[in-house]
């Protein structure tokens, strides 16, 4: 045997070796009670609309929403950038957005700059002003002005909840993530399924210690995807099995029917599940501490 084929070999020994330590230290989880009421995902989509060329993945986005295999109609909460320079800025995303809103999905305040300004690091008038500026976009898109917002990279501190508050604004942070928020060439997601279990992981100790409110007889559960990712939009139909899919292989009951449609009122779902000022900030797991759980 050569010496490069035996150091392959001890590379693979050793990671087979990490993985089952990995795997014997995790504990088995409790079982879910079944008097648990079932789940329902609550959909969000972040830093949109796109206005790439067709297949435009914003629309792209819309039309599986519309029609899929698992549940038609599905409707969904969009935090949207309405000055983007390449989006939201723009005539085509201004129509992006109003075509949204007349499909039923609700539309949420994301940003109101040329980029995607984390609002940490904004001075408090400065916020202001930008917040003040996104509301006046929403009001000439939708005529009226948005109730929810989503911190840019889900950065928030108690500063930046009072300043949304000042403004009639609620964050809603999120309880999964499929981590598609950065766009890298060549576009994919080749860990989309062991992350999404590893989140689902995380999920299971809150729905067992009765941590999410229960909304209509149901535990609705925030989903955050980001529909200018081109890999997401043309992959989204898969992306809703997989979470109902990894949701019972958790052990979690998913509704009969998982996700918000039509007639639902979602915001006020949403609504339920924003952050009141005292509490934790929240942080997401993303994808390289999925990496660490090596999961069969």
């Amino acid at each position: 045997m050569s010496r490069r084929t035996s150091l392959r070999a001890a590379t693979v020994g050793l990671a087979l070796i990490t993985a089952a330590l990995l795997g014997a230290c995790r504990s088995t989880p409790l079982p879910v009670s079944p008097d648990t009421p079932p789940l329902r995902f609550l959909l969000t989509f972040d830093d949109g609309p796109s206005i790439r060329s067709e297949p435009n993945p914003t629309a792209q986005v819309l039309r599986t929403l519309a029609s899929n295999p698992l549940q038609p109609g599905i409707r969904a909460v969009f935090f949207v950038q309405t000055r983007t320079t390449n989006g939201g800025g723009t005539p085509e995303g201004r129509a992006l957005m109003a075509r949204e809103l007349a499909l039923g999905h609700v539309l949420g305040f994301h940003t109101a700059t040329p980029g995607h300004t984390n609002h940490l690091g904004m001075p408090s008038e400065k916020l202001r002003g930008s917040i003040q500026d996104g509301l006046a976009d929403h009001a000439d898109i939708s005529g009226g002005t948005p109730r929810l917002v989503r911190p840019p990279m889900w950065a928030y501190d108690a500063r930046t909840l009072d300043i949304y508050a000042e403004a009639g604004l609620h964050a809603l942070i999120t309880d999964v993530s499929a981590n598609d928020g950065k766009i890298v060439w060549p576009n994919g997601s080749p860990r989309r399924r062991q992350h999404m279990r590893y989140q689902m992981d995380l999920l299971r100790p809150r729905v067992q210690a009765g941590e999410l409110p229960v909304v209509d007889g149901v535990i609705p559960v925030v989903v955050t995807f980001h529909d200018p990712n081109p890999f997401t939009a043309e992959h989204l139909a898969e992306y809703l099995q997989l979470l109902v899919d990894s949701a019972r292989r958790e052990g979690l009951r998913v509704s009969e029917r998982p996700f918000y449609g039509q007639g639902e009122d979602i915001e006020r779902v949403a609504l339920a599940r924003t952050v009141s000022a005292g509490e934790p900030v929240q942080h997401i797991a993303g994808f390289w501490h999925s990496l660490l759980r090596l999961k069969p």
